[in-house]
């Protein structure tokens, strides 16, 4: 795409955006924060985000509390983002609902509810959303508020790698790899490499080193040139678990 195709597709968004249309104004605000097209400018994003959740548009809504979550054109406040989510959570947004169940299994600008956060995470998962999908399939392996469930864990595990989430197919070929099955748990892994997290990331290289197969070391190789130019991963305490839980959520 040109340089005159790049700018011409942001002024046909922005036109949009200005005539009222509220997916244009949510798409107008992501190409802001993203800085395609045009330079980033989190700022004029966050505006546009909250012109569209005025209007009643809930992804934007989901947007505007990732903004206060992340600090993205504003001071980071978590509570306030807590309130968006809830917002776009309660007219059936799935990000809404996955990014509230988040603050809410972290204690993060809520009071901390894994009982909220589970229902949540399901309600999202049960119609779609790949990433609440993992978050099932975790709160079952781990027996959260409930009785441990590891056959049901992977079936949700595997819902969420065939639907392209990198934690759900790194969790997918974790459990595959214990239960022997090499060659599909190494595939798992491929898909996850190119969206994953240095967290995940650090979790597959140790998980891989414990594995006595022929394909593990060009895997692990791929993985760690990856990892190498890569700030070192954040591990909060509520991730701490043996290696191959890392920041599995």
């Amino acid at each position: 795409m040109t340089n005159h195709d790049r700018s011409s597709r942001f002024d046909t968004v922005r036109r949009a955006a200005e005539r009222g249309y509220v997916s244009a104004q949510l798409m107008f605000g992501q190409m802001l924060l993203d800085g395609s097209d045009q330079p980033a400018d989190p700022i004029r994003a966050l505006c546009w985000f909250a012109i569209a959740a005025d209007a009643g548009h809930m992804p934007a809504m989901n947007m505007l509390g990732r903004c206060h979550e992340k600090g993205w054109g504003t001071e980071a406040d978590p509570g306030r983002a807590a309130v968006c989510y809830r917002r776009a959570a309660d007219e059936g947004d799935d990000w809404g609902r996955y990014n509230l169940a988040n603050m809410l299994l972290r204690g993060r600008g809520v009071v901390r509810d894994r009982r909220e956060a589970w229902r949540l995470f399901h309600e999202a998962a049960t119609s779609g959303h790949a990433k609440s999908m993992n978050l099932v399939g975790r709160f079952l392996e781990e027996g959260w508020d409930r009785e441990r469930d590891p056959a049901v864990a992977r079936a949700w595990y595997r819902r969420s790698a065939e639907a392209g989430d990198y934690r759900g197919r790194h969790n997918l070929a974790t459990a595959l790899a214990e239960d022997g099955h090499h060659d599909e748990a190494l595939d798992w892994w491929r898909q996850a490499l190119p969206d994953a997290t240095p967290d995940i990331l650090q979790a597959m290289v140790q998980a891989l080193a414990r594995i006595d197969h022929a394909g593990v070391a060009p895997l692990l190789l791929a993985v760690r040139q990856r990892l190498a130019p890569m700030p070192a991963p954040v591990r909060p305490g509520f991730w701490r678990a043996r290696f191959r839980r890392l920041s599995r959520g």
